[in-house]
């Protein structure tokens, strides 16, 4: 088990690592969040790297993707469950292309910490809205 903090933090680096390209935009919005949402209010920035290594770590260990799912649903308590999800999409959605693994990566997301499919689809269309360009 890893404090909440980290687990949300796993649960967009997954998301960001999940076509094996992490994108500069990617980063730069999880450095972001980490900054600005008050959820992350006791955790020490410092600490990002550290704690994106840690995950990095376990998702190069043999069925890595399984515990890392597993430490993120221990980790995060229930009310923050849609949080995680939403921190989730809003890195998919962070340049701009949302690509098959990222999707499946979602869905997965989606139902290892129970977030209802409609829930989902607001915070999904959420992202889509806020991403939008002309």
């Amino acid at each position: 088990m890893v404090s909440t903090e980290a687990a949300l933090i796993y649960t967009m680096v997954i998301v960001s690592a999940a076509d094996n390209n992490m994108t500069d935009s990617e980063l730069s919005a999880i450095g972001d969040i980490v900054h600005e949402l008050p959820v992350f209010d006791d955790y020490n920035p410092s600490l990002l790297l550290e704690t994106a290594r840690s995950c990095a770590d376990i998702l190069s260990e043999d069925d890595g993707m399984v515990t890392v799912l597993g430490v993120i649903k221990e980790s995060i308590p229930a009310p923050l469950r849609e949080t995680a999800y939403a921190l989730a999409v809003e890195i998919a959605a962070a340049d701009g292309d949302v690509n098959q693994e990222e999707l499946r990566l979602l869905e997965l997301i989606r139902h290892n910490l129970d977030i209802d499919r409609l829930i989902a689809a607001g915070i999904e269309r959420g992202a889509r809205a806020r991403y939008a360009s002309l």
